[in-house]
């Protein structure tokens, strides 16, 4: 179990010199959260987000910083979340080039290229992540500022749940940009999306982060030296709840279920009560403020098997084997499934029809590669590791379950979040390894006054 009160000293920042990589990933995490995703630069078209082309820039600074490296750094760790992304990244090739080999139709051919270019971006997100970085104090930069754009966007959200105004509406008046989504309604209720395109995109980011915010709030290690006050961590926890309560949808709920559930182990046992008996009251004082949104939120679950979108779901099950037939090996080809021919509602289905039995393969190892490399961290000595590695494998956890309810690879929120994270884990083994291998070679003298 993790309990407060660590001695390790609070992370602090060190002083950097020019551009680094959790400077560089936080302009990525501002023009991701910050600008609506359905942003583009209109002379770009499908190619002119803002966090797509800053994913690009990543992947040529890793790979100019690759090309410079003088040897091969001694005693380099492993990367698992690596191999297994490199491993789908050419399971995609492989039929992204096979179904280009057949002939595709004209219309086709450009969001299969948009879908290529789009992974590339988020491989720069994820190599830059997992070699970028390197100490405790990087990570802990990382997760505050993932968890204050967490807090801001599930602000927008409540704002625009409340006014049922779009707030961000703004960027599309700009010259020479445009935007695609709105606000939603479902059963009279305002969906809120924040700067997402759809609401399911909205509620993956704010509960994908919802993990780390508790391990912020909850350790005084990872709080700034400008921070110290831990009531502030709690603000950004119950506006992604609140967020989640009203969010009129079902994978809302279940992912903010699971954030919660999977971070059990991490709450000190003394706080358990506190937290959930006050999570209890926020609920009931929200339904009670808003008593449509109970009977709302309860027909969603009562109602879920005669739901249109469920049976939607449930009966694209049984056409998998139709489409997957023409090649159930390595599928149709990365991002060649439109719309039109279905609506599957579910990544994991969309990644066996567009890459195959090898591509789930390599899918679901690329997640269990983050959640283990995260994990891994539960043997360090230092308990604010442990519980960023345990935060950052809920985290990731958290996505695969909701990637089951939306197409979520086709929405850039949700993508970029998955990757930037799933390099996170990769970093955690990182500062877990040079921990183990500073621990090592000190003397055995030094190591138990250290234990003391």
């Amino acid at each position: 179990m993790i309990v407060e009160g660590s001695s390790q000293k609070p992370f602090v920042a060190a002083p950097r010199r020019g551009a680094d990589a959790v400077s560089m990933l936080t302009v990525y995490l501002v023009l991701l959260l910050a600008i609506p995703s359905g942003v583009v630069v209109t002379a770009l078209g499908s190619l002119g987000s803002p966090s797509l082309i800053w994913g690009l820039v990543l992947l040529c600074w890793w790979t100019v910083h690759r090309l410079q490296a003088r040897a091969p750094e001694a005693g380099a760790v492993s990367q698992p979340v690596r191999f297994t992304f490199v491993a789908f990244l050419l399971v995609v090739l492989v039929s992204f080039a096979a179904a280009m080999l057949r002939g595709q139709p004209d219309d086709q051919v450009s969001p299969a290229f948009t879908a290529l270019l789009r992974l590339l971006s988020w491989a720069g997100v994820l190599l830059v992540a997992v070699d970028g970085v390197r100490t405790k104090n990087d990570l802990a930069s990382m997760v505050r500022r993932i968890g204050v754009g967490a807090g801001l966007l599930a602000t927008l959200g409540l704002a625009q749940f409340f006014t049922g105004l779009g707030i961000v509406d703004f960027f599309g008046t700009i010259p020479g940009l445009s935007m695609a989504g709105g606000i939603q309604e479902r059963a009279g209720v305002i969906r809120s999306s924040g700067t997402a395109i759809h609401p399911l995109e909205y509620a993956t980011a704010i509960n994908a982060a919802l993990p780390l915010v508790i391990a912020a709030a909850i350790s005084r290690g990872f709080r700034s030296s400008r921070t110290q006050g831990g009531l502030w961590w709690w603000l950004p926890i119950g506006l992604i709840s609140l967020s989640s309560l009203v969010a009129v949808s079902r994978s809302a709920i279940i992912g903010f279920a699971v954030a919660m559930l999977s971070m059990i182990p991490a709450v000190p046992a003394r706080y358990r009560a506190a937290v959930f008996g006050a999570g209890t009251v926020v609920t009931l004082v929200v339904f009670a403020a808003l008593p449509g949104l109970l009977s709302t939120t309860i027909n969603l679950f009562a109602g879920a098997a005669t739901d249109p979108s469920t049976e939607s779901r449930t009966n694209g099950l049984e056409r998998i084997p139709e489409f997957m037939s023409p090649s159930p090996v390595i599928g149709s080809g990365f991002g060649l499934f439109l719309p039109r021919y279905y609506i599957f509602d579910n990544q994991w289905v969309l990644i066996a029809i567009e890459l195959g039995i090898l591509g789930v393969i390599a899918f679901a190892a690329f997640f269990a590669a983050g959640i283990w490399s995260a994990r891994n961290a539960w043997h360090s000595t230092d308990l604010d590791v442990r519980l960023l590695g345990h935060a950052l494998a809920a985290s990731v956890f958290n996505v695969a379950v909701l990637f089951a309810f939306f197409d979520a690879l086709s929405f850039p929120i949700a993508g970029g979040m998955l990757f930037l994270l799933a390099g996170l884990c990769g970093s955690v083994r990182t500062v877990f390894a040079a921990e183990t291998a500073a621990a090592t070679s000190q003397p055995p003298g030094h190591q138990k006054a250290a234990r003391a």
